[in-house]
């Protein structure tokens, strides 16, 4: 018997039956099935609401896009679960399988062997460490795509000191600085004109959002090298994490960047085609 956590999209009509399907074959083979109690409600299915932990599951399968694979990130919080993203939607980077390979997924997943019927696609993630002018507590999180430091006010830029192993690299004035990992590569550093890194490497990205300065290039530092962003300015700054605003800055607050010791893990079937995906999500083979 397997324990499955599941999250999904809030509105996607597909979602329904899928759900109808995945409860039976759960019932069926005995294995145990729950959602968040907010996700629940809103796909009528509030029997399977449950405050049980995601962390306690064999593996957490995702139902939606990538929005909802980085919800699931974020909840497991480094807890070595794997997740299956089932695209119901667009096409998506860190979806898996579609929603009529969902049942038999789960089937192979369940009889097979690692590494032979399946992989663990393990991703870098970003720790990302704030302390404050103030001298109040050190706060830290983690997070798959990307870390943004971004002006909070229209019309005006942000001064951010870049300082790599010690040492200042540039002061940016800018509409912010974007730190992605590779897979993040793909996410709002590439709409910044970052470069597309595959996800098999370990590195650290750092893009410029609206740079004002000759200087407008993206860095690719290696994992061990350090970096530190601090608020120069006296401008406010917000920080995002994966799209997802976790506080503001001041003057003098600085953000310290570097490799998790954990990884968010994936389970695939076949091997990932990344630069496949690349080819069909932006039309390049098309005539």
């Amino acid at each position: 018997m397997s324990a499955i956590f599941v999250l999904a999209h809030h509105s996607r009509g597909e979602i329904g039956p899928l759900l109808v399907d995945l409860e039976a074959w759960c019932l069926k083979h005995k294995h145990h099935l729950w959602m968040l109690p907010a996700d629940a409600q809103a796909r009528g299915v509030g029997h399977l609401a449950s405050d049980r932990d995601a962390m306690d599951a064999d593996v957490v399968l995702s139902l939606g896009g990538d929005g909802t694979v980085l919800r699931a990130v974020h909840l497991l919080d480094g807890a070595p679960v794997p997740i299956l993203g089932v695209n119901v939607g667009t096409l998506g980077y860190l979806t898996e399988i579609e929603p009529s390979e969902c049942i038999s997924s789960l089937q192979k997943w369940v009889d097979g062997k690692q590494d032979h019927d399946f992989i663990i696609d393990k991703r870098m993630m970003l720790t990302v460490l704030l302390k404050r002018a103030d001298g109040s507590n050190d706060i830290s999180w983690r997070a798959l795509n990307e870390a943004v430091l971004e002006k909070q006010q229209s019309g005006h830029t942000v001064w951010l000191d870049v300082v790599i192993n010690s040492e200042l690299f540039a002061t940016y004035s800018a509409d912010g600085l974007i730190v992605s990992t590779p897979t993040g590569s793909t996410a709002y550093s590439m709409s910044a004109r970052g470069p597309v890194v595959s996800p098999r490497h370990r590195a650290l990205l750092v893009t410029p959002v609206s740079p004002h300065m000759l200087f407008d290039r993206a860095l690719v530092l290696d994992p061990q090298e350090s970096l530190l962003i601090e608020v120069v300015g006296t401008r406010p700054v917000d920080m995002a994490l994966d799209g997802r605003k976790v506080t503001s800055l001041t003057q003098g607050d600085v953000v310290s960047f570097s490799p998790d010791t954990c990884t968010a893990e994936f389970l695939r079937f076949k091997t990932p085609k990344f630069h496949q995906i690349v080819r069909t999500k932006f039309g390049l083979g098309d005539d």
